[in-house]
């Protein structure tokens, strides 16, 4: 999918005579042109409603149970879009489909802006079900055997994490200094257990377990598919990987982008975030325990 050109200059040629006809041209164009400004900051001051794009599952719900009726109280119209991969939301983002997308960590988020050349920043981070190692013909750790098959998700930065967690394991061992955030099969140094990993959507993992013998799995695409975060059998450690929000950096100051946020960080959000997902890593700004690690 390329981002259709939002920019065309149309000149107009016309045959005005004298010097003084041009200056007043050039002024009434100017004021024109104030004009249309003021009108667009008008415009943006008063935008009533937001278009939030998610994917299916937690990120989901925590705009339907509660972010959404938050907003409406103050007066805004939410909309939710939802989508079962991980590129189209940052490009429906940067189109213009959606005011503001939740569902991807950091390390991605830079990853794929600066691939695509968007011009989007991160807000504020949301509470986030950790990547895991979940039961598939196998259900215990102690069964792992020479030759096993592992799902994992195909994205370069989630399939980092899920070489990370594996290494930790002692199921694989990842070359020295190798950066966390951006190791891949040929950072691989050893691989004692033979293990033929498998590379899927994130949103098919679950639908697979069946297939393999352990999956790593996203803490979203586990939960909305009803496994239950108690059930990992292993659980990513770092709080590097905590989602964040974002939006197109000329709405960086937007009146509305201070209302979302203050609206996943309100009292009533966090009580409902820690009664609705238990086992989740929440924001760094919300102070429970992770500020060293969080990114």
């Amino acid at each position: 999918m390329k981002i259709a050109e939002i920019r065309k200059q149309i000149f107009a040629a016309a045959a005005i005579a004298g010097i003084s006809g041009l200056a007043l041209v050039g002024c009434n164009n100017s004021a024109n042109q104030d004009a249309a400004n003021a009108d667009a900051g008008a415009a943006t001051e008063e935008k009533k409603t937001i278009v939030i794009g998610t994917t299916e599952g937690d990120f989901a719900d925590m705009v339907r149970d509660q972010v959404k009726g938050e907003l409406e109280a103050q007066g805004y119209t939410v909309k939710l879009t939802t989508f079962t991969d991980y590129v189209r939301p940052n490009l429906a983002l940067a189109e213009g489909d959606l005011d503001i997308n939740i569902f991807q960590h950091k390390p991605y988020l830079d990853t794929f802006k600066a691939e695509n050349n968007l011009d989007l920043v991160e807000v504020f981070q949301v509470p986030t079900a950790p990547l895991g190692v979940y039961s598939g013909k196998k259900k215990s750790l102690e069964e792992a055997y020479d030759g096993m098959k592992v799902s994992a998700p195909n994205d370069p930065s989630n399939f980092a994490r899920a070489l990370v967690m594996m290494d930790d394991l002692g199921w694989i061992t990842l070359k020295d200094n190798v950066d966390p955030l951006t190791a891949s099969k040929s950072d691989i140094a050893t691989n004692p257990k033979n293990i033929d990993i498998i590379e899927l959507e994130a949103a098919q993992l679950p639908r697979a377990r069946d297939d393999v013998d352990f999956a790593i799995i996203n803490g979203n695409y586990a939960t909305d598919s009803g496994i239950k975060l108690t059930e990992a059998l292993f659980q990513e450690a770092s709080f590097a990987y905590v989602n964040w929000s974002a939006i197109k950096a000329s709405d960086k100051d937007a009146k509305w982008v201070k209302d979302v946020t203050d609206a996943y960080n309100s009292e009533s959000f966090k009580a409902y975030a820690h009664e609705s997902f238990p086992g989740y890593k929440y924001p760094k700004i919300w102070g429970e325990g992770q500020e060293a690690e969080a990114k």
